[in-house]
Order: C-alpha cells, then sequence, then structure tokens
C-alpha cells in the first residue's frame, strides 16, 4: 500500500453557465445603435454618448437616410463636379492671380491699382468687363486687357453671364490659379505680397453664402426651382468671390444651373436657380431676385458646401440696411476706417426679416482665425488721392 500512489480526485466543476452578460451588453449597444439612427440625437451631448468625434463621425458609417431620387440632369452634373473635384492639384511653375474687373467703363482707381501691382509683374493677370462705354487706361496694367462684354443691368441674369464670362477668358491662362472678381468702386486695403499668400495657400475659395430668412433672402425663392432647388438649400451671399481654379472650372462645366432644362409650356423659357433669365424684373411671383445674390452662394452650398468659405474677402457696408451698401466720400476716408477694416476678424451678414437680425461669423483660414478683408467698396472717384496717400502702397 505503502508504494501506491494515491492519485488526487478529479476537481469539482460548476455546470457551465451562459455568458449572459455578454449577451446582454450586445443587445443593449445594438438598441442603443438602432434608436441612434431611427432618432438621430440633435444635441452635442447625446452625439458624443456615441462617438468622441461627435454626429457628423457617426453618420458616416450609419446607413445614409434615404432622399429624393435625383434626375438624369442631377446625376450627370454631380458625376462631373466630382470628377473636377478630384483631379490632382498641379500647381504652375508661375502661378498667378487673375483680377477681373466689372465695370460700366473708365476704372476711377486705376492708379491705386497702378500702385498695388508694380514691382510684381509675372505674378497677375489683368481682365476689364467695361459694359457700357470703352474705358480709358491711365495704368499700362490695364492697357488692352478689355474682354468681349455686353450690356449689364443690376439685379439681372446677365450680371451673371458677365462675370461667368470674365472667369471664361481668365481660365484661357493656365497660370492663373485664383480669380478674384472686382467692381470699379473697389479697392484693395493690403499690399500685393499679403493678397498673394492670403489667396493662393488658403485651402479654401472666398464665396459668400448664408441663410436669409427675409423677404429678400428665402423670400425670393420660388418652386420653379424645383426639383433641383429645395428651399432648404437656396443661399444668398454677396457677388465679389475669390475662387480657385477647380471651382472656376466647376462653374464653367455647369449646364443644368444656369442653362435651360426641363421646360414646360406653362413655365418660363429658362429655369434656372435665379426663377428664369429674367427674373429681376419685378412681377414675377410679385418678386425681384437679384441673380448676382443667389446664384453662386446656391450653387456652391449644393455642389461643395465644405469648400467655400461663406464670406466674401471684399468688404461690404450694409449696415445702413438700404438697397444698396455704404458709400464712402471723401471725408469718411480716414486712417481709422482703414484700419477698422483690415483687422476685422469675424463676418456680420445682415438678414432682410423685420428685425434685421445680424448673424455672426468668425473668419477661418484654413482653421485659423484672421482678418477677413483683402478688399473693399464702395468708394467714390473723389477718394482716390487720400486713399493713395493713406494706402501708400
Amino acid at each position: 500500500m505503502g508504494d501506491i500512489k494515491i492519485l488526487p480526485g478529479s476537481r469539482h466543476r460548476p455546470p457551465l453557465k451562459r455568458p449572459i452578460w455578454i449577451i446582454l451588453t450586445v443587445s443593449f449597444v445594438s438598441l442603443l445603435l438602432l434608436c441612434a439612427y431611427l432618432y438621430p440625437p440633435n444635441g452635442d451631448v447625446a452625439c458624443y454618448v456615441f462617438s468622441s468625434k461627435g454626429c457628423k463621425a457617426l453618420s458616416n458609417w450609419l446607413p445614409p437616410v434615404p432622399t429624393r431620387e435625383f434626375t438624369d440632369e442631377e446625376i450627370i452634373s454631380r458625376v462631373v463636379v466630382k470628377d473636377i473635384l478630384n483631379m490632382p492639384q498641379v500647381r504652375s511653375k508661375n502661378p498667378k492671380i487673375a483680377f477681373m474687373f466689372l465695370t460700366p467703363g473708365s476704372l476711377p482707381f486705376e492708379k491705386l491699382w497702378d500702385m498695388f501691382f508694380h514691382g510684381h509683374e509675372g505674378r497677375f493677370s489683368v481682365y476689364v468687363h467695361a459694359s457700357k462705354e470703352k474705358p480709358v487706361h491711365e495704368s499700362r496694367y490695364f492697357l488692352n486687357r478689355e474682354i468681349r462684354s455686353s450690356a449689364v443691368q443690376w439685379g439681372a441674369f446677365n450680371m451673371v453671364d458677365a462675370e461667368k464670362r470674365l472667369l471664361a477668358y481668365a481660365l484661357k491662362d493656365p497660370n492663373n490659379e485664383h480669380f478674384v472678381l472686382l467692381s470699379d468702386s473697389c479697392v484693395p486695403i493690403r499690399d500685393f505680397d499679403y493678397v498673394f499668400n492670403y489667396l493662393m495657400h488658403a485651402n479654401m475659395s472666398f464665396v459668400d453664402s448664408f441663410v436669409d430668412p427675409g423677404p429678400h433672402g428665402n423670400g425670393r425663392y420660388s418652386t420653379r426651382m424645383l426639383p433641383e432647388v429645395e428651399e432648404k438649400d437656396f443661399r444668398k451671399g454677396s457677388q465679389w468671390f475669390t475662387m480657385n481654379r477647380k471651382h472656376a472650372l466647376i462653374v464653367m462645366a455647369d449646364g443644368l444651373y444656369y442653362s435651360r432644362h426641363g421646360m414646360k409650356e406653362s413655365e418660363p423659357e429658362f429655369m434656372t436657380l435665379t426663377h428664369n433669365r429674367s427674373c429681376s424684373q419685378p412681377g414675377l411671383d410679385g418678386k425681384n431676385c437679384i441673380a448676382d445674390e443667389h446664384y453662386f452662394p446656391t450653387f456652391f452650398n449644393l455642389i461643395d458646401p465644405d469648400g467655400i468659405a461663406n464670406w466674401s474677402v471684399t468688404h461690404v457696408d450694409w449696415s445702413e440696411r438700404k438697397w444698396h451698401p455704404k458709400s464712402y466720400r471723401t471725408q469718411d476716408v480716414t486712417y481709422e476706417l482703414l484700419r477698422n477694416i483690415m483687422t476685422l476678424d469675424q463676418k456680420t451678414h445682415i438678414t432682410s426679416n423685420d428685425k434685421g437680425d445680424e448673424l455672426l461669423q468668425p473668419c477661418l483660414w484654413n482653421g485659423i482665425r484672421r482678418p477677413c478683408f483683402l478688399f473693399a467698396r464702395k468708394f467714390y472717384p473723389e477718394t482716390l488721392d487720400k486713399l493713395v496717400t493713406l494706402l501708400n502702397f
């Protein structure tokens, strides 16, 4: 017996239990995700319960909420836009900014622009669309820079025609990488190097676009824009844009919102973002649509909302809440005025509702808060000498 080893008895094993806690956890998480999909959280706090990156991150991997079916024209347009936006950026060895002047005739601030351009030859191009009379130039930078033009009426769709015509001519130069639309009453408030670096190194186009719920904003919307443009997508903004080459090409490629489509006998001949080409004439639905304030803001809100800054780098003072912005006389032009405009780092949008609400937006350049404005308007010709003295480029 002493030689016999006693083997230890088998250990007692309790009956195998099902991992109920795992089943309960998986069921609970699945229920939360289902609720989040069916009832999306509205607040930021609720979003961060599901994702540290917020609602946007969650929506990236949840199935998309069904939307209306796109028309054939929209599908074609979106394919073209996507293809252009995905094109690899090929920087020119000699990148230039195209300065495009939309003017009735001669430019009263040519002397100031001449000072601004001087010494920077080869880094800019100039294009002049004179809609009423052939301009008389005093600066060599403007000589023989007129393009084919036609009559332009304030608020009419031919204003947009002129803007696109300027873009078309400027795009013919492959070295033009940024495009600036200016009026005859615009002046530069920064030196050329500052403007060049600000625009060339920006990761966006500076197209103004915001929601104005008042009568001169969404009140100009018409159901003739359906189905391509719903009222929730309708935007307003300043016509004085700057845009990169990709966005300029997209504007040229737009064959849906700019041209005729889906015509019916009982409807206007041209159905565009701005109702039709005669939309600026009072009487259409009792409205005055002002094409240049809505075409580009709504167009870019639809096709590339993340690619625009939603403000213009051209300062305009609408604080008087009139049909036209504040105009500056000689006595108004002071060092303090120019300094105030140059240092503003937030954009103010004024709505057209009864309260005239002011919508404030910080100016974020590549994610960094910076001064908003490179140019300003409207200045009377009489202010030239004072501006030359104060700016002293």
